[in-house]
């Protein structure tokens, strides 16, 4: 049998890695841990099998690549925009705190000063993967306070490509920075990224279009593989620039195609794969003797990343105005590092930085603050609680916008809408063009201003964490709405408003089938999942299509609601429903037309058209505007735009809707629920 030791290192590595991961879910860590510890099972520091370092590194270097693309592909300067006055200040402030004790801390232990700013700069960039793991789990990541976390990652992570593209320049330093040679790089990458941006935003997202036209599935996967590929190496052979700013740069060009979201789905198969062999051949090079000998200093960076990360952010918090729960949001996903700091790590290793003891030192700092950071995620509203215990600290630390004027202590009889991101300011319009009172309760600045500038009523603070909902005049108001995503605020809030107002009719929205059912212990009259309504929406859509009833169609649909979204029809109400609706499929409903223009009707009078005569059906309700007549009258006058509701049977309502559109198009209208 001839060698294969290439087939035979890959598989083991992806055998390895699959049980690793699968222990890591088991325990609730995420996969990244498994991955890690696979590398280190397979590594020459340990009995058994060992990999090829060397091929499996090489391998790595794909991982690195579609990594760095993917980062490059999702990338959106327009999101970052949004927070950078959150971002900017605290990503570059924080990375440069970091890195200093980072340098500092390894002047202590005897590291070179370049082997010391490795390691600063390695533990000042936190794993996106991680934070958007930690941000989801948390219900966190469509809230401002998730928003401009990513966004602070987003920009280390541009600042990540920087620093590989400068560390060749930093493997020279020991005579002094060559500052023509550090120049020359910028010069180079500089000229790089330029022409990528202003030849290939142009051709590489007409090339993909046409390979789309192909409709060839293998072509279109070939050319993405191809132009990543292409471009990384092309950057790090001509214009001397790593291959990470390659892979970023083509990514950010076709992130610009109609396609993209096609190339995100069709890459994602090979970035996982090789970025699952990345992290393995990062654990191959850890020696666990090394570090078990090393304890004490493990522990002493380890404490570096969870605890003195997350208190540099804070210090920010109480010098830049920012909103004091975004802070703390923040403090907690950085107290972690990841993948860019392995990338650093590895560079450093390969251009004689840092050793590869030195490099295990950070893998384990990873490991461990990857492990406790859910931890750190559930210290964010304790942590809130203690600040707002303290009013001075609280004031200093929660500082925004002048608040908007006080809300009228008066107001009455209005729906009182806790959060104004989509599904708020979905309600708010609604509410607005019927004319209903409402006042908004939101805690972001941005959208404090622009509803002030709309003339909405608006409270300023979060429900969830303050006294804002006792000047809400919940007492007096017709309904409460919790439209915010996150889970463990509106249940806060829901818990509060029953508290204030026993009576008050709560719907809030609920993002997990758990979420669901806690909402509704807490409280809440109606609790609304989107996914899960979308799908019992299919099946209203579905039972009409078969000729079910609207009316009952609703009240089963409602059931289904009450029970928590239980399609299973295992309760006595969906039992009792669903025999109705079989019932009510095979009895006389009402059915309901619009009067079009040119139709026969209009100008005659219900005794003058004499439908029961004509068709079989008969008459039972006119719906004029906003007003309804019942059993109308015989001199009634049909007028353009009447609806007409009828009952009879099939045959007869076909005969009479013929006959009401003779002269015009046919226009069902099915009937509102207040129509039984």
């Amino acid at each position: 049998m001839h060698e294969i030791p290439l087939l035979i290192n890959i598989a083991v590595a992806l055998v390895v890695a699959f049980l690793g991961g699968l222990l890591a879910r088991r325990l609730g860590l995420p996969t990244i841990i498994g991955y890690l510890l696979a590398g280190i099972v397979i590594g020459p520091f340990t009995p058994g099998f060992v990999g090829d370092t060397e091929t499996i590194s090489q391998l790595a270097e794909l991982g690195v690549i579609f990594l760095m693309f993917g980062v490059g592909l999702h990338f959106s300067l327009n999101d970052l925009w949004k927070v950078r006055a959150i971002a900017v200040p605290g990503a570059l402030g924080q990375m440069t705190l970091a890195t200093l004790m980072g340098l500092g801390i390894s002047q202590v232990w005897g590291w070179t000063p370049i082997s010391g700013i490795v390691l600063g700069l390695a533990i000042s960039i936190a794993s996106t993967v991680v934070l958007l793991r930690g941000l989801m789990d948390n219900g966190l990541l469509n809230t401002i306070h998730g928003q401009a976390a990513v966004g602070w990652l987003v920009l280390e992570d541009l600042a990540t490509v920087l620093i590989l593209v400068l560390m060749p320049t930093l493997a020279n330093i020991s005579n002094g920075l060559d500052w023509a040679e550090f120049g020359l790089t910028l010069l180079k990458a500089a000229a790089f990224v330029i022409l990528v941006f202003f030849v290939g935003k142009r051709l590489i997202p007409w090339v993909l279009m046409q390979i789309a036209h192909t409709r060839s599935r293998e072509l279109f996967i070939l050319a993405i593989l191809a132009i990543t590929l292409g471009t990384a190496i092309g950057a790090a052979e001509i214009f001397g620039v790593s291959l990470a700013l390659g892979a970023f740069v083509a990514g950010v060009v076709i992130s610009e195609s109609p396609l993209s979201h096609q190339v995100g789905a069709d890459v994602f198969p090979f970035r996982e794969a090789f970025a699952i062999l990345f992290f393995v051949s990062i654990g191959m090079l850890v020696n666990p003797i090394y570090l078990i000998s090393n304890i004490g200093q493990i522990l002493i960076l380890t404490t570096l990343i969870i605890i003195g990360k997350p208190l540099t952010t804070l210090l920010m918090g109480f010098i830049f105005p920012w909103p004091a729960r975004t802070t703390l949001v923040i403090a907690a996903g950085l107290s972690q590092i990841g993948e860019f700091s392995f990338i650093l790590g590895q560079a450093g290793v390969v251009l004689g930085l840092i050793d590869q003891n030195q490099y295990s030192m950070i893998l384990a700092g990873a490991l461990i603050s990857i492990m406790l950071n859910p931890a750190m995620f559930r210290l964010v509203n304790p942590a809130e609680k203690y600040f707002q215990r303290h009013p001075k600290l609280w004031g200093t630390f929660d500082r925004h916008t002048p608040l908007p004027p006080p809300v009228d202590e008066t107001i009455k009889d209005h729906v009182v809408i806790v959060g104004y991101g989509r599904v708020g300011r979905h309600i708010v319009s609604l509410l607005k063009e019927m004319k209903i009172h409402h006042l908004v309760v939101e805690s972001d600045t941005e959208r404090i201003n622009e509803l002030g500038a709309s003339g909405i009523p608006v409270l300023f603070g979060d429900a969830a964490n303050s006294e804002v909902l006792t000047h809400a005049g919940l007492e007096r108001a017709r309904a409460l709405v919790v439209a915010g995503p996150d889970e463990d605020a509106s249940a806060l809030v829901v818990t509060t408003a029953r508290d204030l107002a026993p009576e008050l009719p709560i719907v809030a929205r609920a993002t997990t089938e758990e979420g669901i059912k806690r909402l509704a212990e807490f409280g809440a009259q109606d609790v609304i999942h989107p996914e899960l309504e979308g799908g019992l929406e299919i099946v209203r859509h579905a039972l009409m299509k078969l000729g079910f009833p609207f009316q009952e169609i609703s009240r089963y649909t409602d059931a289904v609601r009450h029970d928590h979204y239980n399609l299973q029809i295992d309760t006595e109400e969906e039992h009792r429903m669903l025999r109705e609706l079989i019932n009510a499929a095979n009895s006389i409903e009402i059915r309901w037309f619009r009067v079009p223009e040119g139709s026969p009707l209009i100008g005659q009078s219900l005794g003058q058209a004499n439908l029961r005569t004509r068709t079989g059906a008969s008459i039972v309700a006119i719906l004029r505007g906003d007003q309804i007549m019942a059993n109308p009258k015989s001199a009634t006058v049909f007028q353009k735009g009447d609806r007409v509701g009828m009952i009879g049977d099939e045959e007869e309502i076909k005969t009479a809707e013929s006959f009401i559109n003779s002269s015009g198009t046919s226009n069902q209208v099915v009937g509102p629920e207040i129509y039984d």
